[in-house]
Order: structure tokens, then sequence, then C-alpha cells
């Protein structure tokens, strides 16, 4: 279903989701427009979660969108040059959930609705900055025909490596909940991204990642580095660029273009 660029708010008004698990979702509350960093900013809330899409000034065939999974705002300049090649941004806050099974089940709410009600692209780039890749790779691995990429900037890949690492933190208490977990079950675990890495790259999804080499809060050695070489075992697509001494942040590239670069060769909608 396509929607025209003028009906797009009303669209965002409309109700019911293909994906929704169960009783009927709500329908959103009338979308309210603004601007952000020049671009039209369009708020509504689905399933009780505060939700973001940002529209282009001329959207690019398809709609194709990225998918800002945690951290909206955050280092945001590879979300700037995708909206000025036509790429919608959308984000739904799903915050202290972890990527969890509630956290996916909301998220399959917002992309039915995106691609049901505003008319995007059944395939969509997810992006996971830090305990966003918890979100972006969970997604994809449950719907890995429906991902077009993967952009991962210092992603968390196993709870156990963070928050895990802190296991008197509120994080982790909070994170224990989100999965259903308790201090002894998390140790028989094999729900993190990185077990779940074959049916990502069964959906042959490609993936970029920008890390840290320094990384002392989301070690590259404990996440992005195992994800690697797991993904290239498996023939899948990946490229890791390494920010030499650099650690958990600043998250992004001051020059975005071999993300950009990357996604716009890759991610095929």
């Amino acid at each position: 279903m396509k929607i025209p660029h003028r009906a797009l708010a009303f669209a965002l008004c409309g109700i019911g989701s293909v994906m929704a698990a169960n009783a009927p979702t709500p329908p959103p509350q009338p979308a309210q427009r603004s601007t952000w960093r020049g671009f039209e900013r369009i708020d509504f809330t689905l399933a009780s979660r505060p939700c973001i899409l940002v529209v282009p000034a001329t959207p690019a065939a398809g709609k194709p969108w990225i998918w800002r999974t945690e951290f909206f705002d955050h280092e945001p300049q590879a979300d700037l040059a995708l909206l000025a090649h036509g790429w919608h941004l959308a984000y739904m806050d799903a915050k202290d959930m972890y990527g969890g099974p509630k956290a996916m089940a909301l998220f399959n709410q917002f992309y039915a609705h995106l691609v049901v009600h505003a008319g995007l692209s059944r395939r969509v780039v997810m992006e996971g900055f830090s305990r966003g890749g918890l979100y972006a790779f969970n997604f994809a691995a449950a719907h890995p025909a429906s991902v077009a990429a993967l952009y991962l900037d210092a992603p968390v890949l196993d709870i156990r490596s963070w928050p895990g690492r802190n296991r008197k933190s509120k994080e982790w208490a909070e994170c224990l909940e989100a999965y259903g977990l308790t201090e002894t079950s998390v140790e028989r675990f094999r729900g993190n991204p990185l077990d779940r890495v074959g049916l990502v790259a069964s959906g042959k999804v490609p993936i970029i990642a920008v890390c840290g080499d320094a990384d002392d809060v989301v070690p590259l050695a404990e996440n992005t580095g195992i994800l690697e070489k797991r993904y290239r075992e498996l023939g899948g697509t990946i490229q890791v660029i390494l920010k030499p001494g650099v650690g958990h942040h600043p998250h992004s590239l001051e020059d975005p273009t071999p993300v950009v670069d990357f996604l716009l060769k890759n991610a095929k909608f």
C-alpha cells in the first residue's frame, strides 16, 4: 500500500499492524509535525510508545529507510547523509528493553505500521548503536528477509559482555528481566545476537560495523570481533571499520561516507 507524501501525516493516524500478535493494537495518536535538522519530522504514538519518522525532501524510489533502534539524534552523521539521499529515518522508543522479546513485539508492530500505512519499503536498514545492537541484530535474526542491511556501531552483541560485566548494575537487573532470565539461567542463555549469526547470514544481510579498538565498555574482542569471524566463515558480507585508540565514544565517523557508500551499494530494497 503506497501513500502519497502529502497524505503521510494522515496515514500515521491509521490503525492496525499486519505483524501484531494476539490483541489488536490501539490506533496511533494524531501525528505532530515539526522539523529536525532541516527535515520534516513526524512524531506519533504507537502501542503506547513514542515514535518518530523523519521525511526526506525528495523520497527516493521505493522509499528506502533506516531504523535507528536506540539513541535517536546521537551522532546522526550517517542518518543525515542518507536523508539527503532520499531515505526516511525511523525510531521507536523501546528503552530499557535490551532487544528482548517485548521490544521485538513492539518492533514488529512499528515495522508493519510504517510499511502498510506510510508506504515505506518492505526491507529496512537496521542501525544499532551500543545497546541498540541487541535490538537491530535480534530483529534481523527474526526477520532476515525484511532487513536490507545492518549498520552496527560499537554494538552490544552478547549481554554477558555488557551489561553483564557489572552484575551489580541497574542495567544488568533490567536486562535479565527483559529476557526473563536469572543469574543461573543466563549462563545457559543462547539468545544473544552472537548465537544467532547463522540466521542473519542465511538471509544474506550485508553488515557494516564501526568500532573503537580500545573500547573497554563493549570490548571489540567479545562482540564485533566474534561477529566478523563467524560471518566471514558463513560467507556473509561484512566490513568492519576500526578507529585506532578510540574507546566506546565517540560513536560514528566524522565523515560518514564509508558507511553511506557501503549501504548505498549493498542494501537492496
